[in-house]
Formats: structure tokens, sequence, C-alpha cells
């Protein structure tokens, strides 16, 4: 994958997709092979390193109890209030945040909030770190179909060459992607375009397929 592409990985569930993203971040180190960042193992970089470099947002959002403010300064602590709008503003929050204030109440879990409200905030708080690689675990899950297009957008024009992995279920949240990884029972079903895997690979034809009928019902 190279720098500033946008990699799609899809499949069932119990696929393999957030295992295989999982090992970017080192949440466990793969028992074969080698994965490299920048050409280097990334065994061989400082932890520190790494977590500067990579972010994740998985499905099951984690917000501490605080504010809305600190929840975002998780992921910088020394973003300016306009670089945190701006994170809020490409995450989809800043209009349900305008109301509330950066300095609104977040109860432990964010148990006040909705779940999109709670992966949007997520979103938005990585992206206030400014990796360099930046991975969304079917974290917009939660988000209707029109909010997700708004905010995979948003991300393709931030300006800068951020790396974007897209884990998602959903073939409309990542048909655009450069390129698309499609797992079945922990193997590769196949890889390509989107417009390639609807002619070569019966997985993703069949996803995008049943998917497809149901938007039109």
């Amino acid at each position: 994958l190279k720098r500033g592409q946008t990699l799609g990985i899809i499949g069932g569930t119990g696929s393999g997709k957030s295992t295989l993203v999982n090992l970017i971040p080192r949440f466990y180190d793969a028992t074969a092979g080698t994965v490299r960042l920048k050409g280097v193992p990334i065994q061989s970089l400082r932890e520190d390193v790494l977590r500067k470099t990579v972010a994740i947002v998985q499905q099951k959002t984690r917000l501490f109890a605080g504010t809305i403010r600190s929840n975002l300064l998780w992921g910088n602590e020394s973003a300016t209030d306009e670089e945190l709008w701006q994170a809020l503003q490409t995450a989809q929050a800043a209009d349900f945040v305008k109301e509330k204030g950066l300095d609104a109440v977040v109860e432990q879990g964010g148990r006040n909030l909705s779940g999109g409200q709670k992966q949007r905030l997520s979103i938005a708080r990585a992206l206030a770190a400014k990796p360099e690689i930046l991975i969304l675990d079917d974290s917009a899950s939660a988000l209707d179909y029109a909010t997700d297009a708004a905010l995979r957008t948003a991300i393709r024009n931030l300006p800068g060459d951020m790396t974007v992995i897209i884990v998602s279920q959903r073939t409309a949240s990542i048909q655009h992607a450069d390129h698309i990884l499609v797992l079945e029972d922990g193997t590769l079903a196949g890889q390509g375009t989107h417009e390639a895997l609807l002619k070569s690979c019966s997985v993703y034809r069949e996803i995008y397929e049943s998917q497809f009928r149901k938007e039109e019902a």
C-alpha cells in the first residue's frame, strides 16, 4: 500500500478483517510473514513512534468520562480548538457538537451519546492526532449511508497524503478505494478495484448484489 492511497477490506463476520488490521499497530504480532511500515519491520519500531504513525478507530467506541474536548485531546494533547473543530468537521460531528459545546459532559463510555455520535467523536479524535495511517475498522457501522458517504468524501479531500484503510461490510463504503481486499474464512478471496472484483470475484459480487438489491428495495 503506497502513501496516500486508500485500501478497502471487506468480508463477512469472522472473515479476518479486524485480525488483519490489528497487526499494523501491533495489538498482536504475526506468527508468520512480516508487517512492514515504510519498508521497516514494525517490531523494530519504538512503540511511541508506531502509535504516532498509526491511528485506529474500532467499531466498539472507547470514550472516557470527561468532556468532548478532553476525549478529543486524547488523540493530540497539544491540539488547538481550531484543529479540534477541523477534525470534528471531517468526522461529520461538528453540527451536534456545536449544539452541546466542546466542554459538554461525556459520561463513562459515552452513555449519554448515540451510537453514531460516539463513532463520529472517535473518528474525530483519531483525525486530531494527524496520523500518517488512519484505520477505520467498521467504525461507521452506526452511521446512515449519507453520513458515511460524506465522511469518506471529507477524508479523501483532506490536505496531505494520509494513508487510509477502511474495513467494512458495506461495499458502498469501500468501492472507491484504490485497492480492495476480499476476505473469506481468514483467506484472501480476491483483490483489485471495485470494477475488477465485480468481474473476477464471486464473493465480492455476491456481497455487492445482495446489498444493492436491499438498497433498491
